[in-house]
C-alpha cells in the first residue's frame, strides 16, 4: 500500500509543470564573462542593437562609456515605462569583464560575455538573466559579428528566440 501511495504521489508530481524561470536565461547553464576584456578599448560610443523583452520596445539606444577614476561613467538612453529616458551612472569594475552599475532598481551586475577582437560588437548579460543584449559601435553591426554575439548569448543560457534586433 505504501509503495502505491508513493508511486501515486510521484505520478501526480510529474504532471505539475515546472515553474517558469524569471528572466531571459536558464540559470542552470553556467555563464562566464570575457577574461580578455580591456576597459580602455571598451570605452567610447556604443548602441544597444539587440535586447530582450521591454528593453527592445524603444529601438536602438545610444550609450557612451568613459573611463573615470577606477570606474566607467556611462551616459545614454535607457528604455523606461514612458519610453527612452536619458541617464548617467557609474559602473565599477567588479571582475574580468564585469561591471556593477547603479540602475533604476539598485546595483546591477553586468557581464561582458564576449567582444570581438576589434571591439566593434559585444554581447552582455546578467547572471540572473534579468536582461542582456548586444552592443555595437555606430555603423559597425556587421551580420557575422551579430551572429557571433547571438551565439554567445545562446551558449550562456539566454533564450535567443526572445532576442529582438533593433532598428
Amino acid at each position: 500500500m505504501y509503495r502505491m501511495t508513493v508511486a501515486g504521489l510521484c505520478l501526480i508530481a510529474a504532471c505539475v509543470p515546472a515553474p517558469r524561470q524569471a528572466g531571459f536565461r536558464d540559470r542552470s547553464v553556467p555563464i562566464s564573462s570575457s577574461t580578455a576584456f580591456d576597459p580602455a578599448r571598451f570605452q567610447g560610443q556604443w548602441q544597444v542593437v539587440g535586447a530582450f523583452g521591454d528593453a527592445a520596445r524603444c529601438g536602438v539606444l545610444d550609450e557612451d562609456w568613459r573611463i573615470g577614476t577606477a570606474a566607467f561613467v556611462i551616459t545614454g538612453m535607457r528604455c523606461g515605462p514612458q519610453g527612452g529616458t536619458g541617464y548617467r551612472t557609474v559602473a565599477r569594475l567588479s571582475g574580468p569583464g564585469r561591471v556593477s552599475r547603479d540602475g533604476p532598481g539598485g546595483a546591477e551586475e553586468i557581464w561582458i560575455l564576449w567582444v570581438d577582437a576589434d571591439y566593434r560588437v559585444a554581447a552582455f548579460g546578467t547572471p540572473d538573466g534579468g536582461f542582456g543584449g548586444i552592443l555595437a559601435r555606430p555603423g559597425q553591426a556587421r551580420a557575422d559579428l551579430l551572429t557571433a554575439a547571438r551565439e554567445i548569448l545562446d551558449f550562456n543560457g539566454y533564450d535567443i528566440s526572445r532576442l529582438q534586433f533593433l532598428r
